[in-house]
């Protein structure tokens, strides 16, 4: 029996705005985003922040925003990014930000080492799932301190125990929990200290700002 998923605020540390997502069916998902609060003139009210990138946001508002809209969004911790409304569709807004924020910067100063959980890190790098005696190349498509999602090359049993490498980060087993279109998830057996993703994740942005450099 395949696990529900639990839908999360995803962060990215791309420059590139969060396009529209496919519409698909959200009943597996149990959502616990992050709310924010939206600013449109003298309109305040909450928002639930779906993704966030070095380059825009995805927001579910709770009344209409039009396309071309300004706006700006204020974090729980009280740091506010502006933009412009890009997209409107349904219950979604695309935000793209006047400037580009640093996303792991902002991630520290919400206060992560007072929380329980790391949030979802979106990913795009190589990784190495090991599944008894066989190990499969694969995709890590985002991470967290308590697990992670692949695309791998071969196909997966739900519950099998695995051990998953990415460069940068030493060896973590866990379990697949579900599996989708999109991948596999993979429950980490210990929950991965902040100070070794932040470091991972910080050598991922120097490499990308070299290579865009």
């Amino acid at each position: 029996m395949l696990s529900k998923r639990v839908e999360t605020t995803l962060y990215s540390l791309s420059a590139v705005p969060p396009v529209q997502p496919e519409r698909r069916s959200e009943e597996r998902f149990l959502s616990l985003l992050r709310v924010g609060a939206l600013q449109i003139g003298n309109r305040r009210e909450l928002c639930l922040i779906r993704n966030i990138s070095a380059g825009g946001m995805m927001v579910r508002p709770y009344s209409p925003v039009e396309t071309g809209s300004r706006i700006s969004i204020e974090l729980k911790h009280g740091e506010s990014v502006a933009g412009v409304v890009h997209w409107s569709e349904r219950d979604l807004v695309g935000i793209v930000f006047d400037a580009p924020v640093d996303v792991l910067a902002l991630l520290s100063a919400s206060g992560m080492e007072t929380r329980p959980r790391m949030p979802r890190i979106e990913l795009d790098c190589g990784a190495r799932v090991r599944s008894d005696a066989d190990v499969y190349r694969a995709r890590a498509l985002n991470i967290s301190q308590g697990g992670i999602c692949v695309r791998v090359s071969a196909e997966l049993s739900v519950g099998a125990h695995v051990v998953v490498s990415l460069d940068g980060l030493p060896p973590a087993r866990g379990v697949v929990k579900w599996r989708d279109v999109d991948g596999y998830g993979i429950g980490f057996n210990r929950v991965l200290p902040i100070g070794e993703i932040m470091s991972f994740l910080q050598d991922k942005q120097a490499a990308a700002r070299r290579k865009a450099g």
